[in-house]
């Protein structure tokens, strides 16, 4: 198991309830990591509408999950 600090944006905070939370995964990767929070959240949003940053850097949703990494899911947002 993996434990991280995830951090939720825009939609996604709406629908997780919390702005952040630590959470221990089995995922390899980051896709794996937000079809699991996707499944207890409830999410709508697919992994390609979204952005993904680990450790404060875009990352990509094939990359590991490090250890203690912060992982921020960002949605597109929308304003005028």
């Amino acid at each position: 198991m993996t434990g991280v600090q995830v951090l939720y944006f825009a939609s996604l905070r709406q629908a997780a309830g919390v702005e952040r939370e630590s959470v221990q995964t089995t995922a390899s990767d980051l896709a794996g990591l937000y079809a699991e929070l996707k499944q207890r959240h409830g999410f709508a949003w697919e992994p390609a509408h979204l952005r993904v940053a680990q450790s404060g850097a875009f990352a990509r949703w094939d990359d590991a999950i490090a250890e203690g990494a912060q992982i921020a899911f960002i949605p597109p947002v929308s304003g005028g």
